[in-house]
């Protein structure tokens, strides 16, 4: 297995790779980790990013997971926990059927929050580094566990959202799902325009099932990748968790990009440890100048 890497902000102490192996900034002076030469460091990153890219110019079939991790760096929170208290309510007591049917009104005011705070938000660098390998490789499916829309806002086209889109509507009469981009949202809540019923975020709340298409694509993109890319996600959520374990069970090698250790960390072949937004720009240099169209 190829070795673990932690890759920092290249504003880090002026160094693009700064901390291995788990070492802390404590550690460094003067911009060098202390005990690790940086020559060392700098060669063993060169080793896994030539394995890499050499399996990259081949031309593989290429399917890509992203979770909230990669949200996060665009100053997104994951809206659980702390993060999604609103008015008293966790996300877990807002994002069911049950509450949207007792307190649409409630539910819609807490989305149209979310909506509000993820509206001022842009793409990173991760995100566009995805939107140039969708240009370039002929076989490349982007499968996110994230609603709020921003690999579509930075540009890729072939993306399966497994829990929705915040930005998507759907009526509940007649089904129909339309995006809707205002925020904030009038009237609350919204309804829709050729029926007159309510309107309800197109995304999946808790208890629901995720949409079966939607996830049978995921399935058969995991299923035939020759390279999968796992990226900003806890590798606890299923059943994207198991996407990834289609390809290792087929020999597949498996990229993890994730400031942290995940479940999916041993079966792995190439480990960084590190920000999407720092690590896939260092990967995207290894493919041709100019092919991934900008």
């Amino acid at each position: 297995m190829s070795p673990i890497f932690r890759i920092v902000s290249p504003n880090f102490q002026g160094m693009g790779i700064g901390l291995l192996y788990g070492q802390s900034p404590a550690s460094l002076r003067n911009g060098r980790p202390l005990g690790y030469p940086v020559q060392r460091e700098m060669s063993e990153l060169e080793t896994n990013l030539a394995g890499l890219e050499k399996i990259l110019l081949g031309g593989p079939k290429i399917a890509v997971l992203t979770g909230a991790g990669i949200s996060a760096e665009s100053g997104i929170p994951t809206f659980r926990g702390e993060d999604g208290l609103w008015k008293k309510h966790r996300a877990e007591e807002l994002a069911t059927p049950q509450a949207f049917y007792h307190a649409p009104a409630l539910v819609w005011e807490w989305y149209d929050w979310r909506r509000g705070i993820i509206a001022s938000k842009e793409p990173n660098a991760g995100h566009r580094a995805l939107v140039r390998w969708e240009r370039y490789f002929p076989h490349f499916v982007l499968i996110t566990q994230n609603v709020d829309g921003l690999h579509r806002r930075a540009g890729s086209q072939n993306v399966l959202e497994l829990h929705g889109n915040i930005w998507e509507v759907r009526c509940t009469r007649e089904g129909t799902i339309t995006e809707n981009y205002e925020s904030p949202l009038n009237p609350i809540p919204p309804l829709c325009p050729a029926c007159g019923a309510m309107l309800r975020p197109n995304v999946v709340w808790f208890g629901e099932s995720l949409p079966a298409e939607t996830l049978e694509e995921a399935y058969a993109a995991s299923a035939s990748c020759d390279l999968m890319f796992v990226i900003g996600t806890s590798a606890f959520v299923q059943p994207a968790a198991s996407l990834p374990l289609l390809a290792a069970e087929r020999g597949v090698p498996i990229v993890e990009v994730n400031p942290q250790p995940t479940p999916l960390t041993a079966s792995a072949d190439f480990v960084f440890r590190g920000r999407a937004g720092d690590v896939l720009p260092l990967i995207d240099e290894r493919l041709p100048a100019g092919s991934t169209g900008g």
